[in-house]
C-alpha cells in the first residue's frame, strides 16, 4: 500500500498520462519524487523484499525525471552578444510596477514579456521610467488577464498580437535586431490556466498551438506563464521540438515561480518559463519576488550565436 502510490505516479509521469484533475496533480511530481523515498526506507527496514523493488523503482524514476533541473548542463559553443530577458505575470495589472522597473535597470534587462498587462499599469511603467530603459515595445494591454506586452532595448521589426483560443489570452511577440547576433524572434506566452477540469480542453488546445522551435531556421524564444511544469508532456512536446528550458539548462529548474496561492499552504511550482532555442547558451536564470502578483519574475540571461 506504501510504495503503490509511488509506483502509479512514476507511470502516469513518465508516460504523460495526465487526464482530468491529474494535471493538476502532476505539477507538484518534484515533492512526490522526495515522497516515495518514506515508503523505500520503511520497506527495507521491515525487509518486505517486492514492496522494496517497487519502491525503488517508482523513486529511481521520479528523482531521475527531477533531479537534472538542479544541475547545470552543457552549453552551445556561441560568441554572440548577451541578452537579459525577464519575463513576469502581473496578475491582472496589480504587480508593483516600481519593483519591476527596479529590476529592469537594476540587472539591466534588454527584453521585457509581460502577462496580464492591463491599460493601468502600461501607463504606470512609463512614468516610472520603462519608456527610457526599454524604448522598442509591442503592447496589447487589456483589463482583466488577457494582455500581452514585450519590451525590448532594442528595435523589434514584424512585430504583431497572437490570440489564444482557450481563455483568448493574447500574446505580444517581434522580431528583435541585435549587433552582431541574428534575427531573433520573441513572444511572450500565456496559455489558459488548468484550474478546473472543464477547462482542460482550453490548456490543452493553446498549449499545443504555441509557436515550434525552428532549430534550422530562425532564432526564437517563448517567455511568459505556460500554465504548465515540466512534468506536463504538452510543455515536453514543445520543448522537444527545438527549444531548451532555459532554468532547466542553468540548474535552477525546480525554483517555484507560482504560489503560495491566495494564503494557502500549498507549495509552488514552476509554471513561468524561458523557453530559448537550443542554440542559445543559457548562462544563469534566478527567480525574483514581484509584490502584488502571485507569480515571481524570472530573468534568463543568454548568449547568442552571432552573426
Amino acid at each position: 500500500m506504501g510504495a503503490g502510490p509511488g509506483a502509479a505516479w512514476a507511470v502516469l509521469r513518465l508516460a504523460g498520462l495526465e487526464r482530468g484533475p491529474l494535471v493538476q496533480a502532476v505539477a507538484f511530481t518534484p515533492y512526490v519524487a522526495v515522497g516515495t523515498l518514506v515508503p523505500l526506507v520503511l520497506a527495507l527496514a521491515l525487509r518486505r523484499r517486492w514492496p522494496a523493488v517497487v519502491a525503488a523503482v517508482a523513486a529511481v524514476a521520479l528523482v531521475g525525471a527531477v533531479t537534472p533541473r538542479a544541475f547545470a548542463s552543457g552549453q552551445p559553443a556561441v560568441g554572440g552578444p548577451t541578452l537579459r530577458l525577464l519575463t513576469a505575470n502581473l496578475l491582472k495589472g496589480g504587480a508593483d510596477p516600481r519593483t519591476l522597473v527596479d529590476l529592469v535597470r537594476s540587472r539591466r534587462v534588454d527584453v521585457l514579456a509581460v502577462q496580464e498587462f492591463t491599460p493601468g499599469i502600461a501607463a504606470e511603467l512609463d512614468r516610472l521610467g520603462l519608456a527610457e530603459l526599454l524604448p522598442y515595445r509591442q503592447l496589447n494591454p487589456e483589463v482583466g488577464t488577457t494582455g500581452s506586452g514585450l519590451y525590448a532595448r532594442f528595435p523589434i521589426s514584424e512585430a504583431g498580437v497572437r490570440r489564444n483560443q482557450g481563455f483568448y489570452f493574447s500574446q505580444a511577440y517581434g522580431t528583435l535586431t541585435l549587433p552582431g547576433a541574428p534575427p531573433l524572434r520573441v513572444e511572450s506566452a500565456h496559455p489558459a490556466a488548468p484550474y478546473a477540469v472543464d477547462v482542460l480542453p482550453d490548456w490543452w488546445t493553446d498549449l499545443r498551438a504555441q509557436p515550434p522551435a525552428t532549430p534550422n531556421g530562425r532564432l526564437s524564444i517563448l517567455a511568459g506563464d505556460f500554465n504548465a511544469t515540466l512534468d506536463h508532456a504538452p510543455l515536453r512536446d514543445l520543448i522537444r521540438t527545438g527549444y531548451v528550458d532555459a532554468a532547466d539548462q542553468a540548474g535552477a529548474g525546480l525554483a517555484g515561480t507560482w504560489g503560495p496561492y491566495d494564503g494557502d499552504p500549498i507549495p509552488p511550482v514552476a509554471i513561468d518559463h524561458v523557453l530559448a532555442d537550443r542554440r542559445i547558451a543559457v548562462r544563469s536564470v534566478t527567480v525574483h519576488a514581484l509584490p502584488g502578483s502571485d507569480h515571481r519574475a524570472v530573468l534568463a540571461e543568454l548568449r547568442l550565436p552571432a552573426t
